[in-house]
């Protein structure tokens, strides 16, 4: 209890844009996050590559940053998000470095192909991004539900307390912009 005390005294002069406490907090939860990264990630350099991440982006965002009352669970949950980026994006860069040949063998790209793999896969990215914005609060809302948390239309009008029509209506208005704005 009084580490989450001292946690949140940092954390607000930190905000406050104390750069002690800022070092401070860096040296008291600095090890401890890493530590959670490599049992998130298995991956001591990439758990440590992402836990000073997180420190440069709170320092540079102080100014911005939010209360919160368990600073060490908020930054175990900005790590963990970190860490899933950094695995996401050195999977895509994998992935665009070798690709499947007509056997099944694996063969590397030629650097052109690898920059055009990489512009467009940011390009799908940017348009995807782009077309989410067209769509309204309810429309994302219910779209999530349906293909990232895989709920079924009964359960999506059940929690959001709407019929399963109306359900099914905004899911599909959703899907019509998403379709149109991605053909664009």
């Amino acid at each position: 209890m009084e580490n989450k005390l001292s946690h949140h005294l940092l954390w607000e002069r930190l905000r406050a844009g104390d750069r002690d406490a800022f070092f401070d907090l860096y040296k008291e939860l600095y090890y401890p996050l890493v530590n959670f990264g490599i049992r998130v990630c298995t991956n001591a350099d990439i758990s440590s590559e992402a836990t000073d991440l997180v420190f440069t982006t709170i320092w540079e965002k102080h100014e911005t940053l939010n209360r919160v009352d368990n600073v060490e669970a908020y930054l175990r949950t900005f790590l963990k998000r970190k860490l899933l980026r950094i695995l996401e994006r050195k999977k895509k860069i994998n992935d665009a470095l070798f690709n499947a040949g007509a056997d099944g063998d694996w063969m590397e790209m030629s650097y052109e192909e690898f920059i055009v793999k990489v512009q467009s896969d940011e390009l799908v990215k940017h348009q995807l991004k782009n077309a989410l914005e067209k769509l309204t609060f309810r429309q994302k809302q219910l779209i999530h539900l349906k293909f990232f948390d895989g709920l079924s239309y009964e359960q999506i009008a059940e929690q959001t307390n709407q019929s399963i029509k109306t359900s099914y209506n905004t899911i599909y208005d959703a899907l019509k912009v998403l379709r149109k704005e991605l053909k664009a």
